[in-house]
């Protein structure tokens, strides 16, 4: 085995790694013969000196064989949707019925809030008696007998990625492209996957704040994915305003069941879930073309299949079989619910999105260091988006608060997240790219 400093010495000097190289260390960062520092290191040269993509796919599949990898034996494709995360962006709790309606199976592994950004585990926590992190047997038979299980990452698979992404955490190397394009994918090629949608996000609410900076992620995941084996599409969408109006964690579980029952079908998150999901149903031959998908998708949502789907899932991991009926008997409710508006009639123009999700965190609804709990019921409703009209009779939102002081907070982040016109302005296109 090579020893791991001269691993990080040739990556340093910009030498390109061999694959057997990536895996042994790896391998070592698993049985202890890689020590942190030394892990940390590793992260720090690929930061600078990039990778290629031979070593991403090196890397990337490295990680996925530290674990357990999944295999299927399934009537219907294995299929999956990964966003890089924004705000309001509820998608996966409602796709993944969606899809399995249509035939597929979504084994759809999720993860925590991640600096401004909600978290569908988190979201998904806010339900009670839901088993976000299951063992992989429950996981396997809810798959199977429901078509979807959307839960947390478990021990069992790409542990390395979690040690490596810890370590990342704490120095400072977290955006690197190489390393991000590599733990998302060894987690969904450790599920056993035969499609993957990316939902890379970009704007103000999105880590990719350019669209440069959101092709170049989109085209590595698509690049390490294909060498990996795995069919992979992504699609870069619009995060310049909330995607959903709603952002809390069971205000957005309230949004998503009121989207199934067809209760409310915002323009902008409507378009991004079928997007997402007519080509889940292409990459996996359930529909002919995009046109035939999303009309399959539209008719598992009218029908009630997605949302029967859905509710059978919740039940499965041991979530109140009445919830898609009385989420008002389970979710978790606010004791201060006020609206936000403004006092002369106008156009929101600019949104800071970014800045919406921060105060999502300080009402109590995100983390500000790893161990904090979060408060399931606070958050925003009614949020505007870039062109709406507001005013007196138009708020801006609606605070969901536990107490006046963080209402108060909240009012002024909210008030100043929002520039506001005398003419209606610009919004971007939901949709912003496609790579393939």
């Amino acid at each position: 085995m090579t020893l791991p400093q001269e691993t990080i010495r040739a990556k340093r000097d910009g030498r390109e790694i061999d694959p057997t190289e990536i895996a042994a260390f790896v391998a070592g960062l698993m049985d202890g013969r890689v020590t942190e520092g030394q892990a940390a290191a590793f992260a720090m040269a690929v930061f600078f000196q990039k990778l290629s993509l031979p070593e991403r796919v090196a890397l990337t599949e490295a990680l996925m064989r530290s674990g357990t990898v999944l295999e299927w034996d399934l009537p219907g494709p294995v299929l999956d949707k990964h966003s890089t995360g924004g705000v309001g962006d509820a998608v996966s709790l409602a796709l993944a019925p969606m899809v399995a309606a249509c035939g597929g199976y979504v084994p759809m592994i999720t993860g925590r809030g991640l600096g401004h950004t909600g978290g569908t585990l988190d979201k998904l926590a806010s339900i009670p008696g839901y088993d976000v992190r299951p063992d992989l047997d429950r996981f396997r038979r809810v798959t199977t007998e429901v078509g979807c299980c959307v839960i947390g990452q478990t021990p069992d698979l790409a542990p390395a990625d979690a040690r490596l992404y810890a370590i990342r955490d704490v120095t400072g190397t977290v955006e690197s492209l190489d390393l991000i394009t590599a733990s998302i994918l060894s987690k969904k090629l450790a599920a056993g996957l035969g499609g993957l949608v990316m939902d890379v996000k970009v704007g103000s609410g999105a880590f990719m704040e350019t669209l440069d900076a959101a092709r170049g992620l989109g085209e590595a995941i698509v690049g390490v994915a294909g060498g990996a084996g795995l069919n992979t599409v992504a699609l870069v969408t619009d995060m310049d305003s909330p995607l959903a109006s709603a952002a809390g964690n069971a205000l957005e579980v309230a949004y998503t069941l009121d989207y199934l029952a067809g209760r409310a079908r915002e323009p902008a998150f409507h378009a991004i879930t079928l997007e997402l999901g007519a080509e889940m149903l292409v990459l996996g031959g359930l529909a002919a073309n995009l046109p035939a998908a999303r009309e399959r998708l539209t008719a598992a949502l009218d029908s009630g299949r997605a949302r029967e789907v859905f509710s059978r899932m919740v039940t499965a991991l041991g979530g109140p079989a009445d919830l898609a009926d009385h989420p008002e008997r389970h979710l978790a409710r606010a004791e201060i619910v006020r609206s936000v508006t403004v006092s002369e009639s106008g156009y929101v123009g600019r949104v800071s999105t970014r800045a919406i999700g921060l105060a999502v965190i300080s009402l109590g609804g995100g983390r500000t260091r790893p161990q904090d709990s979060i408060d399931p019921a606070v958050g925003f409703t009614g949020l505007a988006r870039a062109g709406d009209a507001v005013g007196p009779d138009r708020p801006l939102g609606v605070i969901h608060a536990r107490d006046a002081a963080a209402a108060d907070a909240a009012e002024a982040a909210l008030r100043a997240a929002y520039t506001i016109g005398p003419a209606p302005g610009g919004a971007n296109a939901s949709l912003r790219d496609r790579i393939a």
